[in-house]
């Protein structure tokens, strides 16, 4: 699982030697207090780490830098609680490679209204002193995020905490590892990409590996451990007594563990955070992996079905940003609809890769016939996904650019029980609805694989968008196709204009 208190955020206060070392001494005192504050907040997932208070361009030099091989430091947060010359921060911020968090905030919520004096006044400027701050980032084209507010007020560590999340993510991606077994599905467009491209702009590396080296994994597991992980998937899930030990099935469920064990080796030894596979490449398999893709991605491993790296690395961010809270997040794709003038939905599934963080009560083991791909009976878990807002993502390769889209949700009940369809699924009502959303995505380019998450708001993926530098399209409530469709053209003539842009 994934632990985000491994990692820190740099809380790093501005100012200026001109106030002397009492004011100072005050200054470093409250952003000590704001700091402990912050990192205890049930909000925030990372903690927060006080830094001595700045006051000279050498000292903000000496401490980006230090961010910058800080190993555990995700991104650093930025106030100003006096007046700090935004002059200073130039070299500092120029060298700076985290992720960037300016938070507009002050240690007092209130004006003290009858005994505020000069002295009050000089210490507490957060109020212009941040604007000088930001001045400075805005000179030099500095994404980041911008939260204002009092810091003990829960919307203002709730925001902090969503960009914490986002940096973590962001972090995560920095020489990550993703494995391809095979190529993507043929002829299909959007599951390509340009890998390097990708690597430039993320941070994460995507490689092919042949099923045959998968497959001396699978081969060299042991019958006493498919003997231990099939009890345990007795144990933990609903089975039919014909796929428990001595069954006349029982063999389809052992070959599953098998894979499972074997594809755990394989991405294990190679430090691996995600995966892709196909199947159309399966030679020296028995089966398409299922239940085994299901159990890695509940795990926090990245996936894409078909050989869609692109996914599998969003998959592999949104795990991370969702660490810890509840609803869970998979690998999804939008299957089929109900178009009934009643109301229309989406039904969402995959032949088998749908992860069980997202399950509503106990997962069933099943075994059917795929129907694709020539290989044996696969076995999956097949549930049902509760009621409640979520959200789909996708990342693009548009060439020039990557592009996030993110549609809001509202999971449904199925209208009536679906017995027949053996693979995990949800249905929800895209908003504003179906033919809207459908819409503006299609417009947008939208992939069919998504990223798919009852734990994360849109705030976690425009924040990670952010940080990452890319095109970011929501679609909600309040999405119109004519505006999408104008957002679409303005962004396309930003980005066109601003890679021969140097500020």
């Amino acid at each position: 699982m994934i632990d985000l208190k491994q990692f820190e955020l740099w809380f790093v206060t501005g100012s200026q030697s001109l106030y002397g070392p009492a004011v100072l001494r005050e200054v470093a005192a409250h952003s000590q207090e704001i700091a402990a504050a912050l990192s205890a907040s049930a909000a925030v997932p990372v903690r927060v780490v006080f830094k001595p208070v700045l006051t000279s361009p050498e000292a903000i030099a000496a401490l980006c830098q230090e961010a910058n091989t800080a190993t555990a430091c995700v991104g650093v947060v930025t106030w100003c609680h006096t007046f700090s010359p935004s002059k200073m921060w130039i070299n500092g911020l120029r060298l700076l490679r985290k992720p960037v968090l300016h938070l507009h905030t002050q240690h007092n919520r209130d004006i003290p209204w009858s005994s505020i004096d000069m002295d009050f006044m000089n210490l507490n400027q957060a109020a212009h002193g941040d604007r000088e701050h930001g001045f400075i980032m805005s000179r030099l084209r500095m994404n980041r995020k911008v939260v204002v507010g009092h810091w003990q007020e829960p919307s203002v560590q709730q925001r902090l905490g969503a960009w914490a999340r986002a940096a973590a993510a962001w972090h995560d991606a920095q020489g990550a590892r993703f494995a391809r077994f095979g190529d993507n599905m043929r002829e299909v467009a959007v599951t390509e990409g340009d890998k390097v491209a990708a690597q430039i702009r993320f941070g994460y590396g995507v490689n092919g590996y042949g099923v045959g080296d998968l497959v001396r994994c699978v081969n060299g597991v042991t019958d006493a451990d498919i003997d231990r992980l099939t009890r345990e998937y007795e144990q933990t899930y609903a089975m039919a007594s014909d796929l428990r030990a001595g069954g006349a099935r029982h063999a389809s469920v052992r070959e599953a563990a098998r894979i499972e064990l074997g594809l755990r080796a394989f991405l294990t030894a190679g430090d691996f955070k995600g995966f892709t596979d196909t199947f159309e490449d399966l030679h020296g398999l028995a089966q398409l992996p299922g239940i085994a893709v299901q159990r890695l991605m509940a795990e926090g491993y990245g996936f894409g079905a078909e050989g869609d790296w692109k996914t599998a690395a969003l998959v592999r961010a949104m795990k991370v940003m969702a660490s810890g809270l509840p609803g869970g997040t998979s690998f999804m794709e939008d299957y089929t609809y109900h178009f009934h003038p009643a109301g229309a939905k989406v039904l969402g599934a995959h032949m088998l890769e749908i992860c069980p963080s997202i399950a509503a009560g106990q997962p069933s083991l099943q075994v059917h016939p795929l129907g694709i791909g020539g290989k044996a009976d696969p076995v999956r878990l097949v549930f049902d996904t509760p009621a409640g807002p979520g959200l789909n993502a996708s990342i693009v390769d548009l060439g020039n650019r990557f592009r996030l889209l993110v549609n809001e949700v509202d999971v449904v009940p199925a209208e009536v029980p679906m017995p027949k369809l053996p693979v995990a699924r949800g249905v929800w009502v895209p908003r504003p609805n179906l033919e809207t959303a459908a819409a503006c995505w299609i417009h947008g380019g939208g992939a069919h694989h998504t990223g798919f998450s009852r734990a994360l708001t849109r705030e976690h993926l425009e924040d990670y968008a952010e940080i990452a530098g890319i095109e970011c399209v929501m679609i909600g409530a309040d999405a119109t196709v004519y505006r999408i469709k104008q957002e679409l053209r303005w962004n396309e003539m930003y980005y066109a204009l601003s890679q021969g842009w140097n500020g």
